[in-house]
Order: structure tokens, then C-alpha cells, then sequence
């Protein structure tokens, strides 16, 4: 009888253990499933870049102004739910002009070619999600508007500080990666104080870190 007892309690303790180590695992698992997200949002940098044009350049007179360059930026925000994201930017473009552009040059000491540098503000809002086959939300139409302080370079072919706002259409699409995403935009910018007018096509990578 002792040794029943023994056994029973023997086999009642291992019963216990087992129970207790198969509950802890499934609340580990259950963690897990709660935590894992089929796409990653909140804190996240974005990298943009492709072709800039400027219509008009600053106090172009000439009968042919159009000039082709090259943007590319960084945005730094976060992900208010799936549809809104704010963000801080930094953009820098370059664009060729002719030798017999001149700008705002008062001296004629400078002509041609310039560039832009531009920190600003911006929001991007989804408007639609598609679905794929497991009905997550993967590819999104949006809009992206902002607006930022503008520093020309040379100094001494456009010395004036500007004002750009821009805005536009875009698509992305969030990968299989989870944290990853690509899309194209494009936009069209406007320069306040210069009254100048221009457009761009960019490429955009954006990258997640929900745990910030």
C-alpha cells in the first residue's frame, strides 16, 4: 500500500509537471501568434529617389527653361494605424541648366547649373487597400503632400530661400518581408516665393521598426 502511494504520488507530480510545461508552451505560442503581424507598421525610414524636373526655373527668361535632374530624400515618421503616417523629410535635388541661365545672379558671376536642398514636413494617407489571396491589405493607392524650406546652391545664382510644397499620388506595396515596402510616386512642386513650377517620379523603400 506504501508503495502505491508512492507511485501514485510519483505519477501524480510527472502528470502535474507535464500539464504545467503544455500550458506554458501554449501560452508562449499563443504569444507568438498574438505578437506576429503580416505587415510591420509603426516607427520607419523611407528612402526616395528618381527624375526631377523643373518647368520653370527661378527667373528663367529664355524661350526653352524646362530643366531635367535628379532627387532623391529620406522621410522619418510614424505609422498612425494603417492609413496615416506623418513624417520629417529631407530632400536634395540637382538640375542641369544651359551657361546662359543666370538665375537671380545680379554679378554674373554665376550660371548653369544648380541645386536644392529641403527639409520640410509631410503626411502620406491610404486611401484604398487591395487584398491579396490570404485578404491582407498589401498594395495601396495614397497621397502624399508636404511642405519645406528650400536652400539653392550656388548661393551666388539663386540666393534666395524658398518655400516648396508638393503633393501627389502614390502606390505601394507592403512585402512579404513584413517590415519591407516599395512603391513609386509622383508629384507635383510648387516653389512659393520664387513662383516656380516642377514635377518628380520617385522610387520609395520603406523600412519598419514597430518595436520603437
Amino acid at each position: 500500500m506504501k508503495h502505491l502511494s508512492s507511485a501514485l504520488g510519483v505519477m501524480f507530480a510527472l502528470t502535474s509537471s507535464l500539464a504545467f510545461a503544455q500550458a506554458a508552451a501554449s501560452k508562449v505560442e499563443d504569444k507568438k501568434g498574438a505578437n506576429y503581424q503580416e505587415i510591420e507598421r509603426g516607427f520607419f525610414f523611407e528612402a526616395r529617389g528618381g527624375f526631377n524636373g523643373v518647368i520653370t526655373p527661378p527667373a528663367c527668361t529664355g524661350s526653352s527653361c524646362f530643366s531635367a535632374g535628379q532627387a532623391i530624400g529620406i522621410d522619418m515618421g510614424y505609422d498612425i494605424g494603417e492609413r496615416v503616417s506623418p513624417s520629417i523629410f529631407f530632400l536634395a535635388s540637382s538640375n542641369r541648366m544651359g551657361s546662359d541661365y543666370k538665375g537671380l545672379s545680379t554679378t554674373g558671376a554665376a550660371s548653369g547649373d544648380f541645386s536644392a536642398m529641403t527639409p520640410g514636413a509631410a503626411v502620406k494617407v491610404r486611401l484604398v487597400g487591395l487584398a491579396d489571396q490570404q485578404e491582407v491589405k498589401r498594395t495601396w493607392l495614397y497621397l502624399r503632400g508636404g511642405a519645406g524650406v528650400t536652400f539653392y546652391s550656388p548661393a551666388a545664382l539663386l540666393p534666395k530661400i524658398d518655400v516648396l510644397v508638393t503633393a501627389g499620388p502614390g502606390v505601394e506595396y507592403y512585402t512579404r518581408l513584413r517590415h519591407l515596402v516599395i512603391g513609386v510616386e509622383a508629384n507635383f512642386n510648387f516653389m512659393a516665393l520664387t513662383q516656380s513650377v516642377g514635377f518628380s517620379t520617385l522610387l520609395t523603400v520603406k523600412y519598419s521598426f514597430p518595436g520603437l
